[in-house]
C-alpha cells in the first residue's frame, strides 16, 4: 500500500512520479500490473486486455523522540545515599528473572522525591544502564489530575509516534505503547520511566514498562502493586544545613551565614522540619534579605503561629501543596485529620483517636490508615496502633481547624466536646492504670488485667499525658496525682516534679484546699528524689500544718513521715527521729497498719545513722512484718533490704546476705529495676565482707547496670564507689582508682559532697594500693576537710585513719602519723563510738614498724550501702 493518499494521486500527474515523491519525502517506488489474457469471470466487468497502473509506497521522515527528559539536578541535592542504593537496587539489569524493575517513592509533599527520582535516573544512565528516559508529569494533586490515556499519548509521542498514528484512549493505546518499548528491546534499547506526582494506582498502571525496561513512580501516597515500595523520609539535620548552605551558595556564592552561625542554621533546618521544599523556600527568602541573619530566621519560623506564612517565597507555598493532599480525602478523612491537631502530645493511639472523633474503633482506623498512605500523618514505627504527625502537618492541622471553628457557634462546640473527651479519655484511663500500682488492699480497677499492662498503657502514653496536664486546671489536678505513682516508678523524676506542681498550681486555682495539703506532700517527695532537700523540708512542713489545721490525722502521720526522710538526707539524725516517731504514733492513733509500717521503716533507717544498731535491727524486723501482714510485697523487699544494711553493721553478714537476696527477688517479683538495684548493690557489700571479692564484684556491676538504666545517676555513683573497693581487694589498683574518680565524677554531677568525700577517701586508698603516695596524701586531707564540713564525725574518724596508714606507707614523720590517729581518735568520739576511739588512741602509742600498722589499720575505707526504704508516703 501508498502512503496516506497516494491514492489520490495515481494517474492525476504528468512527469516523473518519482520526482514527485522527492519533493514531498523519500523516493516513491512505482509497481507495474500486466492484465494480459486476464478473465474475470461472474464480475460485472468483463474484459480482456492489459491495464497499466502506478502505486507508490510513502516513507515520511523520521518523527523526533524524546529520550533525553531528566533535568538537571540542583546543585543543593545532598544526602539520601541509602535511598539511592534501594532505587538503583530495584533498577539494575542483572536483577533476578521475573522480578520488575519498578520503585515506587511515596512521601509527604515537598520531601524530596521528584528530586530524588532524577538523580537515581541520573546515576542508573551513568552506569549505561539506560539508553534514555521518558518523563511524565501526572499531576495527581491538581484539580485535574491527567488521566492514563493522557499520559499514554505524551509517552507514545515521545517514542516518535506521530499524533495522526495515535490509536484513541482504551486498551489499543496501552497495546501500542507496549508494542513499541518491546521493539525497542529488541534493538538492544531499555528505556527508563519516571511517572512523577501520581496520586492513583489507576493513573501508572498501564503506563508499566513490559520486558527489561525500568520506572520509577512518586506519589504522596503509598501505591502498593505496581513495584518495590519506599518511603522517602526528611532528610538528616546534618544533609538539612548542606542543602540550606548550598541554596544559599547559589544564588550568592559569597554568603557565609551558615558557616557564620552554625548553631542558628540548625534552628532553621529543623524549624522547617528538614524539608527540603521548606529548606529552599527559606534559602530564597534569605536571599531576598542578604542581611538577615539566620538566627532572626529561626526565631520566625520557630513560632507555633504563622509558621506556614513564612514558607511562602510568593512561588512555592507548603501550605498550597498540604491542601492539594487535604483536597484528595474524603469529608470524613479530612475532619478526623483536623481534630487529630487537638491531641496535646507527640502521637495518639487508635482508640484515643475513636474517642476523639467520636467514631467506632474500626472506621477510625480505616481513616487513619488513608491519613497514613496520604503521609498527613505517620506509624509509629516501634510501636503499631500509634499515629504521629510532623509538626508543620500539625500547624497545618490546626489552621484548618481553627478555620472550621470560625464558622459558627456550632462547630466551636464539636471542637470543645472533641477536647474534652479526649481528656476525659487520658484521665479515666490513668486513674484506672493507677490503681494497680497502689497499696495492696486498694480497689483495683478492671480497665487493666494486671499491674504489667498497666504500666505497659503508662509507658506509651506518658508523653501525652503529661501534655494532657497541661490544658485545664482540672486536668493537671487529676493528672498530677494519677500519675505520680508511676512516675516515681519509672525514675521520671523530672516529669514527676512537673506534674506535682501542676496539682497544687491547680489546687490554688480551684480553691481546693482538701487537696493541697496532699499536693505539698507529694511535691516535697518528688524534690526529694532529686536531692533537692532543702525545698523537699518547706514542702513537707507546709503539708504538716495544712493537715494540722484541717485536723487530719491520717495526713499528719504521712507529712511526718516524709518530713523524717528529709531531715535524714540533710543529715538532721536527731530531728529525723523524732519526726519518724512522731508518724508511727500518729499512724498507730489511726489504726493504719501499712501506715505504721513506712513509719518502722524509716525509723530503723534513722537509727542506724545514728549508730543504734540493736534499735534499728528491731525498727526494721517490725516493719517487715507488718508489711507482709498487710500483703505489701514490694515495701516488704525494702524493709528487707535495710534489714540487711543493720545486720552488715551488726557483723552478722550470712544473715544480711540472706537479707538481700530476698530484698532482690522480691522486687524482682515487683518488676521494680532501680530497687532490684539497691539490692545487688548493698549484696556485694555484703559478699565483700564475706571475701566473696568476684561474687562482690558482679554484684556491684549489676548495680551498676541497673543504675544506668534507670537514669539514677546518684546512686550509679555509689554503685561505682563499691565497686572501686571491691577492685581494691582483688589488688586491681587500677581499676579501682578507675571507678572511684568516676564515683567523684558523678557525685560532683548530683551535688552531693558528703559523696565526694567518700569518693575522695577511698581514691586515697587506691593510691596508696599503687605506691603513688603524694596523691593518696592529698586524696585523704580532701577526704576529710569535706567529711568535717559535713559533720559526719563517725567517717572523719575512719578517714583520718585511712590518712594515718598511708602517711606511715608513705614513711612520714612519725609525729604527723601520731597527729592523725589523734584526730581519729577525736572524730570517733564525736560520734559516739568508743571502741573505734579506743582503737584508733591505741595506734598514737604504737611504735611498730609500717608493715603491722598496715595490717592493724583500724578502719575500712569508706562504702556505701543503697537505701532500700522507698517508703515515702504519697497521697
Amino acid at each position: 500500500m501508498g502512503g496516506k493518499g497516494s491514492a489520490k494521486r495515481k494517474g492525476k500527474k504528468s512527469g516523473d512520479p518519482r520526482k514527485q515523491g522527492q519533493r514531498q519525502g523519500q523516493a516513491g517506488v512505482g509497481v507495474r500490473n500486466d492484465y494480459r489474457d486476464a478473465a474475470f469471470t461472474n464480475s460485472q466487468v468483463l474484459g480482456q486486455g492489459s491495464l497499466t497502473a502506478n502505486t507508490y509506497v510513502q516513507q515520511y521522515a523520521p518523527v523526533p523522540t524524546a529520550l533525553d527528559a531528566l533535568p538537571a539536578l540542583p546543585p543543593e541535592f545532598t544526602g539520601r545515599a541509602d535511598d539511592l542504593e534501594f532505587i538503583l537496587g530495584v533498577l539494575e539489569p542483572d536483577r533476578p528473572a521475573g522480578v520488575p524493575a519498578v520503585a515506587v517513592l511515596s512521601g509527604w509533599g515537598g520531601v524530596g522525591k521528584t528530586t530524588l527520582a532524577y538523580a537515581a535516573g541520573h546515576t542508573a544512565q551513568q552506569q549505561n544502564w539506560f539508553t534514555g528516559v521518558l518523563l511524565v508529569d501526572l499531576r495527581g494533586y491538581d484539580p485535574r489530575p491527567a488521566q492514563a490515556e493522557d499520559a499514554l499519548e505524551a509517552l507514545l509521542r515521545s517514542l516518535g509516534v506521530r499524533p495522526e498514528h495515535l490509536p484513541p484512549p482504551g486498551a489499543s493505546r496501552e497495546a501500542l505503547y507496549r508494542s513499541q518499548l518491546n521493539m525497542r528491546q529488541e534493538a538492544g534499547e531499555r528505556l527508563l520511566v519516571v511517572a512523577d506526582n501520581a496520586s492513583a494506582v489507576a493513573q501508572v498502571q498501564p503506563l508499566l514498562p513490559p520486558g527489561h525496561h525500568g520506572m520509577l513512580v512518586t506519589s504522596r501516597h503509598g501505591l502498593a502493586g505496581l513495584g518495590r515500595m519506599r518511603t522517602v523520609n526528611r532528610l538528616q539535620p546534618e544533609d538539612a544545613v548542606t542543602l540550606l548552605d548550598a541554596a544559599l551558595k547559589k544564588n550568592d556564592p559569597d554568603d557565609v551565614r551558615v558557616k557564620k552561625d552554625p548553631g542558628a542554621a540548625e534552628r532553621v533546618v529543623l524549624a522547617c522540619g528538614c524539608l527540603p521544599l521548606a529548606l529552599q523556600i527559606t534559602a530564597a527568602l534569605l536571599a531576598q534579605d542578604p542581611g538577615q541573619p539566620l538566627s532572626e530566621r529561626a526565631d520566625a519560623l520557630s513560632q507555633a503561629e504563622g509558621v506556614l506564612d513564612g514558607l511562602n517565597d510568593g512561588e512555592r507555598s507548603l501550605r498550597a501543596m498540604f491542601d492539594q493532599s487535604l483536597e484528595r480525602l474524603s469529608p470524613q478523612e479530612q475532619d478526623l485529620f483536623r481534630l487529630l491537631s487537638l491531641n496535646p502530645g507527640p502521637d495518639i493511639a487508635t482508640p484515643a483517636a475513636a474517642v476523639l472523633a467520636n467514631q467506632p474503633q474500626p472506621a477510625t482506623e480505616r481513616h487513619l490508615r488513608q491519613l497514613a498512605a496520604s503521609h498527613l500523618i505517620e506509624r509509629n514505627q516501634t510501636v503499631r496502633g500509634r499515629w504521629q504527625m510532623h509538626d508543620l502537618l500539625r500547624a497545618y492541622a490546626n489552621e484548618q481547624a481553627e478555620a472550621v471553628k470560625a464558622r459558627g457557634r456550632d462547630p466551636r462546640r464539636r471542637y470543645d466536646q472533641a477536647r474534652t473527651r479526649l481528656i476525659d479519655y487520658y484521665t479515666d484511663h490513668a486513674e484506672a492504670a493507677d490503681t494497680h500500682l497502689r497499696p495492696p488492699g486498694s480497689a483495683v480497677s478492671s480497665r487493666f488485667s494486671d499491674r504489667e499492662q498497666a504500666l505497659a498503657w503508662f509507658d506509651a502514653e506518658r508523653e501525652n499525658l503529661i501534655a494532657t496536664a497541661h490544658t485545664t486546671p482540672q486536668a493537671s489536678l487529676d493528672l498530677g496525682f494519677y500519675l505520680g505513682r508511676y512516675l516515681e516508678w519509672r525514675r521520671r523524676l523530672q516529669d514527676l516534679v512537673v506534674a506535682r506542681s501542676l496539682a497544687l498550681d491547680a489546687c490554688r486555682t480551684l480553691n481546693d484546699t482538701r487537696n493541697e495539703a496532699n499536693a505539698w506532700g507529694n511535691l516535697g517527695l518528688a524534690l526529694q528524689e532529686l536531692r533537692r532537700f532543702d525545698e523537699a523540708l518547706h514542702a513537707h512542713e507546709t503539708a504538716r500544718t495544712l493537715h494540722q489545721q484541717t485536723g487530719d490525722m491520717h495526713g499528719q502521720a504521712r507529712a511526718w513521715n516524709n518530713l523524717g526522710t528529709t531531715l535524714r538526707e540533710l543529715r538532721r539524725f536527731d530531728d529525723a527521729l523524732h519526726a519518724h516517731e512522731t508518724a508511727r504514733t500518729l499512724h498507730q492513733q489511726t489504726g493504719d497498719m501499712h501506715g505504721q509500717a513506712g513509719a518502722w521503716n524509716n525509723l530503723g533507717g534513722a537509727l542506724q545513722e545514728l549508730r543504734r544498731f540493736d534499735d534499728a535491727l528491731h525498727a526494721h524486723e517490725t516493719a517487715r512484718t507488718l508489711f507482709q501482714q498487710t500483703g505489701d510485697t514490694h515495701s516488704e523487699a525494702s524493709a528487707w533490704n535495710n534489714l540487711g544494711g543493720t545486720l552488715q553493721e551488726l557483723r552478722r553478714f550470712d544473715d544480711a546476705l540472706h537479707a538481700h537476696e530476698t530484698a532482690r527477688t522480691l522486687y524482682q517479683h515487683t518488676d521494680d529495676t532501680h530497687s532490684e538495684a539497691s539490692a545487688w548493690n548493698n549484696l556485694g557489700g555484703a559478699l565483700k565482707k564475706l571475701r566473696r571479692f568476684d561474687d562482690a564484684l558482679h554484684a556491684h556491676e549489676t548495680a551498676r547496670t541497673l543504675f544506668q538504666q534507670t537514669d539514677d545517676t546518684h546512686s550509679e555513683a555509689g554503685a561505682w564507689n563499691n565497686l572501686g573497693l571491691t577492685l581494691q581487694e582483688l589488688r586491681r589498683f587500677d581499676d579501682a582508682l578507675h571507678a572511684h574518680e568516676t564515683a567523684r565524677t558523678l557525685y560532683q554531677q548530683t551535688g552531693d559532697t558528703h559523696g565526694q568525700a567518700m569518693a575522695w577517701n577511698n581514691l586515697g586508698t587506691a593510691y596508696r594500693g599503687l605506691s603513688r603516695f603524694e596523691e593518696a596524701v592529698a586524696a585523704g586531707r580532701r577526704a576529710v576537710e569535706m567529711l568535717v564540713a559535713a559533720e559526719d564525725w563517725f567517717r572523719t574518724g575512719e578517714g583520718w585513719g585511712e590518712l594515718a596508714t598511708t602517711l606511715t606507707a608513705a614513711g612520714a614523720d612519725p609525729g604527723h602519723v601520731r597527729d592523725a590517729w589523734n584526730e581519729s581518735a577525736t572524730a570517733y568520739t564525736r560520734a559516739g563510738a568508743d571502741e573505734e576511739a579506743a582503737a584508733s588512741r591505741a595506734h598514737t602509742d604504737n611504735t611498730a614498724n609500717v608493715e603491722e600498722q598496715l595490717s592493724a589499720g583500724a578502719c575500712s575505707p569508706s562504702e556505701e550501702s543503697s537505701d532500700g526504704a522507698g517508703t515515702g508516703a504519697g497521697a
